[in-house]
């Protein structure tokens, strides 16, 4: 199954989160039986990465947003752990600094998006100045609105500069959320995760699904889709999300680039000359 044809949220078209069941996991009984995929997504983007980092044509942007627990360290983890950290970055938003606050929302964001041949991961990102600032009313209609074009924009730039652009919303339902809120008071390796916020924010859950709603469908373009992932499961998240970046980077068309020097004149200028020198060390020995 192809999971970015799957999960897209359609550009121009409203969306809504309840079509998509946040436990599905395909044909999938658990994650013994989805291993070999992960394997094969796993190699296939440290494969990718090597293609991206030498050819240095395209960038590769990965947001993740999420309800809290939704999973988006976890993917970070064991999805991400494909890269070499030579050639990727991640980059976590909190709440704004009062500096930051003093410039516009975007002015944070775009020194952590990546140059040609790296790929940058966005743990939250921008799209908390459309749903926070939203869902606690520090915003009106009017200027969230307003901010979505200026997201459109800010992505389209980014995109015919040669990046491209993935955007997941990890998707967890309410139950699957508070589970996940008690095993973190039950395991003490886990309970510095806990605050009281996670269960304030709970009680916000419908204004929170009702302004993701808005915010996809609103910002999911050809060149800077939205994929809605179920992420009860969090190995089927990880095989998802893998499998849709693996995807878009193949169809960059990549390649490895053309040597720089004469091969034939290196090797015989200085790779034979050293070849020699070492043979010689080693007949005095």
């Amino acid at each position: 199954m192809s999971y970015r044809k799957r999960f897209l949220v359609e550009p121009d078209q409203k969306f809504r989160l309840g079509s998509v069941d946040p436990s599905f996991k395909d044909r999938h009984e658990s994650h013994l039986t989805a291993a070999g995929d992960l394997e094969h997504y796993h190699q296939k983007l440290g494969q990718l990465q090597t293609l991206l980092y030498a050819e240095r044509k395209h960038a590769v942007l990965i947001i993740l947003q999420a309800l809290d627990a939704g999973g988006k360290d976890g993917t970070i983890n064991h999805v991400f752990a494909a890269f070499n950290v030579q050639g990727a970055s991640v980059t976590s938003f909190k709440q704004p600094t009062p500096l930051e606050l003093a410039h516009d929302f975007l002015w944070r964001v775009h020194p952590h998006v990546p140059p040609k041949g790296w790929i940058s991961i966005f743990n939250r990102s921008h799209y908390e100045d459309v749903l926070v600032t939203r869902v606690h009313k520090l915003i009106g209609k009017a200027a969230w609105m307003r901010r979505y074009e200026l997201i459109r924009g800010f992505e389209t730039s980014l995109s015919e500069s040669g990046t491209a652009i993935l955007k997941f919303f990890l998707h967890i339902s309410k139950e699957e959320q508070l589970a996940r809120f008690e095993k973190r008071l039950d395991d003490p390796a886990r309970n510095w995760k806990i605050s009281e916020s996670d269960y304030s924010e709970h009680e916000l859950w419908n204004d929170y699904i009702e302004a993701y709603e808005d915010a996809l469908s609103a910002t999911s373009m050809p060149h800077a889709p939205w994929y809605v992932i179920p992420s009860n499961h969090k190995w089927f998240r990880n095989l998802a999300v893998s499998q849709i970046v693996a995807e878009t980077m193949e169809g960059l068309g990549m390649s490895m680039p053309e040597p720089t020097v004469d091969l034939a004149d290196i090797r015989r200028k200085y790779h034979a000359a050293i070849s020699e020198e070492i043979a010689e060390e080693q007949k005095k020995k």
